[in-house]
C-alpha cells in the first residue's frame, strides 16, 4: 500500500491546537494508568501539610509501550497539569543533556521544599551512559523526598531495558503500566474528539478512509488532523474526501 505523506511545502499552524491533557487522552485499555495520573494531579491542589505522608507509589510512575501508544502525550499532559497547578516542573529528554545538569544542581532545594515539584523523563530506553547515571542519582533523591514527583516513559518494561541493572530495578520502585495501541474504532473515536476540540467538522467517510489509506499511528494521524484544520481554514472549505485527497496529493 502506498502511504501518502503531508505536502512538505504546506506550513502547519498548530498554535491553536489543544494542549495535551489527561482529559483529551482517549484511554482505551489504559484506564488504570489514567486513573492513577488523575488522582495524583488532583492531589496537587491539597495543602502542603499533606506532602509529609505522600507515598512513593503516588509520586513515581513508569509507563512503557510501542511508538504511537500515547507515551509522550501523557508526559506532556502531566507537565501541563503541573503548570496549571503552579508547580515547578522539569521535562527531561535524551536530546537535551543540559536540562539534566541544571536539574541535578537544583535537586537539593526541590527535595527540601514542602511544595510538590514534577519531573518527567521521556525515552528512558535511549539514555546514554552519562544520563543513565544522572537518572540513577535523581531517582535516589526522589525516593528520599516527599515532595518530588517523577513520571517516566520508555519503549519496554523495566526488566527488558538495556540499561544498568540498578537503574532497571529502581524504575520498578513505583507504579509501572503498559500503554496500549488503540484499535481502529478507538482511533476513529480519538480522531473525532480531536477534530471536535478544534471545531473541525469531518464528513463521515473521512476517518475510515484515512485509516485505510494513511499512516495508522496516532501521532501521524493527529498531525493530519492539524493539517486538515489549517487547510480547511485556508481554503474555506469543509473537510470532505475531495479536500483530504487534495491535501495529500503530492505536489
Amino acid at each position: 500500500m502506498n502511504t501518502p505523506s503531508l505536502p512538505k511545502q504546506f506550513a502547519l499552524d498548530i498554535s491553536h491546537s489543544p494542549k495535551a491533557s489527561l482529559e483529551n487522552y482517549l484511554p482505551g485499555k489504559d484506564l488504570a494508568l489514567i486513573s492513577a495520573l488523575k488522582n495524583i494531579a488532583h492531589s496537587w491542589g491539597k495543602s502542603s501539610s499533606e506532602v509529609s505522608s505522600n507515598p512513593l507509589n503516588q509520586r513515581w510512575i513508569y509507563w512503557w509501550g510501542p511508538e504511537g501508544s500515547g507515551r509522550t502525550h501523557l508526559l506532556e499532559a502531566i507537565e501541563n497539569a503541573a503548570k496549571n497547578a503552579g508547580l515547578e516542573h522539569v521535562a527531561l529528554t535524551p536530546s537535551e543533556p543540559t536540562s539534566w545538569v541544571r536539574l541535578e544542581e537544583n535537586m537539593s532545594s526541590l527535595a527540601q521544599s514542602n511544595t510538590p515539584s514534577v519531573i518527567t523523563v521521556d525515552d528512558v530506553d535511549q539514555l546514554d551512559e552519562r544520563l543513565v547515571g544522572s537518572l540513577f542519582r535523581i531517582l535516589n533523591t526522589v525516593q528520599a523526598s516527599k515532595a518530588l514527583h517523577i513520571f517516566m516513559a520508555g519503549s519496554a518494561a523495566p526488566a527488558a531495558l538495556e540499561l544498568r541493572e540498578d537503574l532497571r530495578t529502581r524504575l520498578g520502585w513505583g507504579l509501572v503500566f503498559q500503554t496500549q495501541l488503540l484499535d481502529d474504532d478507538e482511533k476513529i473515536q480519538a480522531l473525532g474528539e480531536a477534530a471536535k476540540a478544534r471545531g473541525l467538522v469531518l464528513s463521515p467517510d473521512v476517518l475510515p478512509w484515512l485509516l485505510s489509506r494513511f499512516y495508522r499511528d496516532m501521532p501521524s494521524l493527529m498531525a493530519l488532523i492539524d493539517a486538515l484544520d489549517a487547510y480547511s481554514l485556508e481554503t474555506k472549505r469543509a473537510v470532505t474526501l475531495p479536500l483530504v485527497r487534495e491535501l495529500l496529493q503530492p505536489k
